[in-house]
């Protein structure tokens, strides 16, 4: 019987994301794994505007007084804080759909509105010269 399981669920397995077609997804399961995607998009430009941010921090910090907290470490912290905020609310934003079909759609379209934002306050700073 468990192998009957294990079997099932190997059939079950997502298409692959160059099968789904985004700008036409029509079954539930397609809008959930386009907006997995479309988060995943959005946390690789995070990423991009991360290392930015983090090395302007890294400039700023070349003349600080040893009393001073580094900018990196604060940017770091900040971003550790950030993506507990993100997470959480992200999560309860999918409880409008809890136990649904929809409620994958809902989490992952936050993580990726939520990320974008993020990532223009990293580009922000990471553009101060």
């Amino acid at each position: 019987m468990h192998r009957i399981l294990c079997l099932v669920a190997l059939c079950a397995t997502p298409v692959f994301a160059q099968d789904i077609d985004c700008e036409n997804a029509m079954t539930q399961q397609a809008m959930n794994q386009c907006a997995h995607l479309e988060w995943q998009a959005a946390d690789q430009d995070l990423n991009l505007a991360y290392g930015i941010a983090m090395a302007q921090a890294k400039s700023q910090d070349a003349y600080i007084s040893q009393t001073d907290i580094p900018a990196a470490t604060l940017l770091r912290n900040a971003q550790r804080a950030w993506i507990d905020f993100r997470d959480k609310a992200c999560a309860l934003e999918g409880t409008i759909a809890r136990g649904g079909s929809m409620q994958p759609l809902l989490y992952w379209s936050c993580f990726a509105r939520e990320t974008r934002q993020r990532t223009e306050s990293l580009r922000l700073f990471g553009e101060v010269n």
